[in-house]
């Protein structure tokens, strides 16, 4: 519990940081497997839930509409920066430019960050940058208001009124009171994104114990339960874990969950 965002962290070993981008690495997890025979491993995590705070906190009226829609959240900004009809098609390049502005944002990227980021000239990336603001404007006023609160009172909270207190927001130093203001934009994002799995775990491990479940809840990753559960449990995970994890706190647009199941922890599938 030591992070300042308000994160479980893993140590001696690193749990939460066992490769899974890239195939060699993934293989690293075919070692983890259930602590029983006839147990596999399940895991649910939720999908892009900093950004569904951040329609949640904002208010944004076009964020909202896209994720109560249904909507590839990165695709339907890339057709709104990139001003795109609504049924215009996005090719991956366009998709994964979309989804560096999208989280780029709550961290307060700046222009020459993008850019570098994303591979475009820095022009390019100011005005990928400013039609996102016009786009989404909710999420500018948040941006704006929310460093003129932290300015005013020293801290900023999450959505279940956690605090961060942040002593560099009027420091003379420009890196130090910049640090600190891109701290303000994203603490109340993450920290509710990390306050709304604590919240799951808890309520999680009451349901396992009233329904006496041999399933156990191994490890939590960032947005990510990981269980062992023995087989016949499993459809029972199914619909259990996304439903708990669903409902730990109503926001204004719908939490998703993923979840998938198999016999190690690099076999896991839908």
């Amino acid at each position: 519990t030591v992070t300042v965002t308000g994160r479980l962290s893993s140590t001696d070993p690193n749990l939460q940081n066992i490769p899974v981008r890239l195939p060699e690495g993934r293989q690293i997890r075919r070692a983890f497997v259930p602590n029983h025979d006839g147990w596999q491993i399940f895991s649910s995590d939720y999908s892009q839930v900093e950004l569904r705070v951040l329609a949640h906190i904002t208010g944004d009226k076009n964020l909202q509409e896209d994720f109560k829609n249904g909507e590839d959240i990165h695709a339907s900004t890339a057709r709104r920066i990139f001003h795109l009809p609504a049924d215009a098609p996005i090719d991956r390049n366009m998709r994964r430019r979309a989804k560096a502005v999208n989280f780029g944002i709550v961290y307060g990227i700046s222009d020459y960050g993008l850019a570098q980021r994303i591979h475009v000239s820095r022009a390019q990336a100011h005005e990928f940058i400013q039609n996102y603001f016009h786009e989404f404007p909710g999420v500018e006023k948040y941006i704006h208001d929310t460093i003129a609160y932290a300015k005013e009172h020293g801290y900023v909270e999450t959505i279940t009124h956690r605090r961060r207190y942040l002593p560099d927001i009027n420091a003379k130093s420009f890196s130090r009171r910049s640090f600190a203001e891109r701290t303000a934009m994203n603490t109340p994002i993450q920290g509710s994104a990390a306050d709304i799995i604590k919240i799951a775990m808890i309520r999680m491990q009451r349901e396992l114990a009233k329904r006496h479940l041999q399933a156990k809840m191994l490890l939590q990753i960032h947005d990510e339960l990981v269980f062992e559960a023995p087989k016949e449990e499993i459809p029972v995970l199914q619909k259990l874990v996304p439903q708990v994890m669903d409902s730990a706190v109503k926001l204004d647009v719908p939490l998703k969950v993923d979840s998938k199941f198999g016999d190690t922890w690099y076999d896991l599938k839908k």
